[in-house]
């Protein structure tokens, strides 16, 4: 399904930087898509993947202090390895197209980070962490493609209901 990505014209800190800035947007992106939702299941698993995201970005951190201790960490404006950016233009966007926009962003994540590990210098356990990430990464993939399915049958409706996305 994902691919490796090829992130040889890259040095390591700014695939760190990357890894960081990544999992930032998407954590970010996942709470303001969890408030705006009305359901409580899917405002669960919405806040979920945020969480999820945001331990992604406490590892890349931590691996960056690690390797670079007497740098501040500034994360950049503008991710130095270009990936799809999440963003919610504006409220009336069909939930089913914010779940595509972010499938995009977590397939490039998975690719990213199999690529990645290959870059990375050190220990074989941060190589093998780093390609758990990507896997997670696919995991985050595939919920939100159930989740654009559901969405997508209700959305041509233009009904709520309330419990529409319960079940496994």
């Amino acid at each position: 399904m994902g691919k490796k990505m090829n992130l040889g014209s890259f040095d390591e800190k700014e695939l760190l930087l990357t890894a960081m800035k990544s999992e930032v947007e998407s954590r970010d992106f996942y709470s303001k898509l969890a408030g705006r939702v009305k359901n409580f299941l899917l405002k669960e698993k919405l806040g979920f993947l945020s969480g999820e995201e945001e331990k992604h970005r406490t590892y890349f951190d931590n691996m960056y202090e690690d390797k670079y201790p007497s740098e501040k960490l500034v994360l950049p404006a503008k991710s130095p390895v270009p990936l799809p950016q999440l963003k919610i233009t504006a409220e009336s966007v069909p939930i089913s197209e914010l779940f595509t926009q972010a499938m995009g962003a977590e397939m490039a994540a998975h690719d990213f980070y199999t690529g990645l590990a290959d870059r990375l210098s050190g220990e074989e356990q941060v190589k093998k962490t780093v390609l758990y990430i990507a896997a997670m990464e696919m995991g985050h993939y595939r919920l939100l493609e159930v989740e654009r399915e559901s969405a997508e049958k209700y959305e041509d409706f233009d009904v709520e209901w309330p419990l529409t996305h319960v079940g496994p």
